[in-house]
Formats: C-alpha cells, structure tokens, sequence
C-alpha cells in the first residue's frame, strides 16, 4: 500500500498537521533551552556560593527535578500553575486567566533541564583552575569581570558536551506535552494513526522526525564546538 498520499498537504493528508507539529516541536525546545541554562547557570553559582542556605536550596533543587519523572513534573506545572495564577489573578482582581500548554510545557521542561545543566555547570566549574581567578584579580578585574570575560568562555567549551546530551534528551522530552494538549509531532501522528488506522507508518514517521532533529543538532552542536575552540593553538 502507497502510503505518502497520507502526508498531503490540504485536506487530502495529514502533511500540513504533521508539518505544524514539527513546527511546535521545534519551537517549544528552543524557547526552553535560554530558560534552563540561565537558571541552570544560577543554581551552579549558587552551589558555588559562600551563603550555606544558598547552596541548600540549590542542591533540594536539583535533587527534586531531577528525581521527580518529567511527566510528573509537567502535570505538577499544568495544573499546579493553573490553580497558583487562578488564586494570583483572583487577589489583584484581573479576572480568569489560561496557563497555556505551551507555556507549561516549556516551564517543566526548563525545570528539569536546569536541574541536569547545573550539574553540568558545576563540573565545569571545577575544571578550571583556581589560578584563572587569581589572575584576573592581579589584573585589577572585578568579580563580574572575571566572571564574564575569563570563566564564562572557558565554562561554555567545557560544559559543552554535557550539555549536548542534556538538549538532546530535551528534545526527546518535547514529547510528553502532547498528553497537555499540545500539538506536537506525538500528538498530530497519534491523531493521524488514530483516523487512518495506520500506526505502524505514523509512529515510524515520528521516528523519522525525532532522529532528523538528533542529527541537525548534532551538526549545529559540532559547529558551536568549533567556534569555542577557534582560539586555541593548532596542534
């Protein structure tokens, strides 16, 4: 049986929903990845702070998200924000507001994703030396300085490939919000699988669809390495 009708676009196929899936897909894990690593970022400096209360509330952070199942944590965020923005709107007398699937989707995700690329942060941390601090700091650099202009480069080219690893599993995360709602690349082939009764050859797309993603990120990813690693000394 021809199949590749069923992936038409109009009417006719499932083409431009499975396509606008893609699309939310996509959309959803590069709207979550700023948000993890910046607050993934601020968990490693806390965890490296000299405030020990900081340091606590990093590390039960951490050792929440990253023992609760992700789908736990995405019904946690739906409906757990829903009743927290109903009560908040209620107080300031705005009215009823929607926590969109979206939005809990890419909150979830960026929780958990923080919580994994803190740990990958803090090693990175680790493996530069004392020294580049001190150096900094004979220079007359501040704090932030030195930060920024000595130990953030250095921390990207080392956090970068545990950081891969921990895109590459938000990618494969993206498919849990399709039980939310959302329309994903899950959601639009399960629907389609559903109505046309053809599992086998939807699922397989959505396979199909989830490897292409692995693998523009893997060509994207080793682009990036590259670009960290253009100062070094040629070998």
């Amino acid at each position: 049986m021809n199949h590749f009708p069923l992936l038409a676009f109009g009417d006719t196929g499932w083409g431009d929903e499975i396509a606008g899936g893609l699309l939310v897909t996509v959309s959803l894990a590069l709207a979550t990845l700023p948000f993890g690593l910046l607050l993934g970022l601020a968990l490693a400096l806390g965890k490296r702070g000299d405030d020990p209360a900081l340091r606590l509330s990093a590390d039960i952070y951490t050792t929440i998200f990253r023992g609760l199942p992700e789908l736990l944590t995405l019904f946690l965020v739906y409906y757990g924000g829903q009743n927290l923005l109903n009560a908040l709107t209620a107080w300031l007398g705005l009215g009823q507001w929607a926590l969109s699937s979206f939005v809990s989707g890419m909150v979830a995700l960026g929780l958990v994703f923080a919580a994994y690329s803190s740990e990958v942060f803090l090693s990175a941390f680790r493996a530069i030396p004392n020294g580049q601090w001190e150096g900094g700091r004979a220079l007359g650099l501040s704090h932030q300085r030195i930060l920024g202009l000595v130990i953030l480069p250095q921390l990207l080219r080392i956090s970068l490939p545990g950081l891969s690893n921990v895109w590459l599993n938000l990618l494969k995360d993206t498919a849990l919000v399709s039980v939310i709602g959302l329309a994903d690349i899950m959601r639009q082939t399960g629907v389609a699988a559903r109505v046309t009764r053809e599992p086998f050859f939807f699922f397989g797309l959505a396979c199909a669809l989830y490897l292409l993603l692995t693998m523009i990120s893997a060509v994207g990813l080793r682009r990036v390495e590259l670009w960290t690693k253009r100062g070094e000394a040629l070998r």
